[in-house]
């Protein structure tokens, strides 16, 4: 099911009564989503993204704008019309029912001509189960399960009506890590099988960029950025999506271009082309520096982690905005670990430039 949001916006009233105008949650939101893609919603808290679920499942209603279902305009359809399937954050199962109660809870509410027979419900039920392999738990009650068997039995409830959307709405944040990681699998496996177009709401970058086809990067009710996740990453539009994603984050330095030439500090540290003289933000990921003896970008040497494969080398500058930077090195060449400092050569397509006073991007030729 393809999904278009027409210059959608949602204005809510200010708390504060002496305050005058509206909060703007979503503001002008346009976006169309292809048909059996996986999209993730992402951004801090407050950004809009629960808020868009919201107008898409018709929870809410838009001051502005319109959705459409393919070619149908569903703003202001109920939500029970919309055939959305819904995964809340707390899994909102009721507790005195089984599992198996609890999935066929939604098919009990059919009327009319979409009533089914007991036979074709338990056939819709154990289907459902069987997608997300917990049909040994249909006995059992909410309390007797783990906090991933609550979220695959919220997900089988919202699969069974076999919805033409399904929203998951901060789906893994109540699991602990590792279960995190096996459910968000869970949740791309599924979505590969049953090809029904998901969104996905989520704070947390790692999980939006290891499941979704398409993110949706958001800044208080306004799209900052759309596309791969991998393109995001590698392309940032501005400071803060190139802040947002990224596991360490990107290293950001106050830096000025000058004579063709960027330097942090007293340091020309890169050849830029066709960027006027100006003071900008430097951001340099950090698999973005090499271990060179006589690299140009000197830093204070804090101490080593260990990652395995690579190794972490935690350093300061005084140009730095970010407490300490962190550089991803091979763990076959660390520096010397009691060494006062650490000497860097940059990886030109990990360097970003943006503009100091906007935080857009400044796109650079090599010198």
């Amino acid at each position: 099911m393809k999904i278009v949001f027409q210059n959608l916006t949602k204005k809510f009233p200010a708390r504060n009564k002496k305050a005058r105008g509206e909060v703007v949650a979503v503001n002008d939101f346009n976006f169309e989503i292809p048909d059996g893609a996986l999209v993730g919603l992402l951004g801090p808290s407050g950004c809009g993204k629960s808020t868009t679920l919201n107008l898409i499942c018709g929870l809410q209603k838009p001051t502005g704008g319109k959705i459409f279902f393919g070619e149908d305009d569903v703003t202001n359809l109920p939500p029970e019309n919309r055939g959305v399937g819904l995964v809340f954050q707390n899994y909102a199962l009721y507790p005195h029912l089984t599992v198996e109660e609890n999935i066929r809870f939604p098919l009990e509410n059919l009327k009319g001509a979409d009533k089914l027979s007991k036979e074709k419900m338990k056939e819709k039920v154990y289907a459902a189960a069987r997608m997300v392999q917990i049909e040994e738990l249909m006995e059992r009650k909410p309390n007797e399960l783990s906090g991933g068997q609550q979220q695959r039995v919220a997900i089988a409830r919202a699969l069974v009506k076999t919805p033409r959307v399904l929203l998951l709405d901060e789906p893994l944040s109540n699991l602990d890590a590792r279960l995190r990681l096996q459910t968000r699998e869970e949740i791309k496996r599924i979505q590969r099988e049953t090809k029904i177009t998901t969104i996905f709401v989520t704070h947390d970058q790692d999980e939006a960029m290891s499941i979704s086809d398409i993110i949706v990067v958001m800044k208080a009710g306004v799209v900052q950025q759309i596309g791969r996740p991998q393109a995001v990453y590698d392309d940032p539009v501005n400071l803060f999506v190139a802040r947002f994603l990224g596991t360490p984050p990107i290293n950001v330095f106050d830096g000025e271009v000058r004579g063709r030439r960027l330097y942090i500090g007293g340091e020309a540290v890169l050849d830029v082309c066709a960027v006027p003289d100006q003071p900008v933000f430097v951001g340099i990921r950090p698999e973005g520096f090499i271990l060179q003896e006589d690299g140009p970008l000197h830093c204070h040497l804090s101490h080593l982690e260990v990652m395995g494969r690579d190794v972490s080398v935690v350093s300061t500058h005084e140009n730095s905005q970010n407490v300490v930077i962190r550089s991803i090195i091979d763990a076959e060449n660390p520096p010397e670990e009691h060494a006062k400092t650490v000497a860097f050569a940059i990886k030109p397509r990990k360097v970003f430039l943006f503009h100091k006073e906007t935080e857009e991007r400044i796109r650079f030729e090599l010198g």
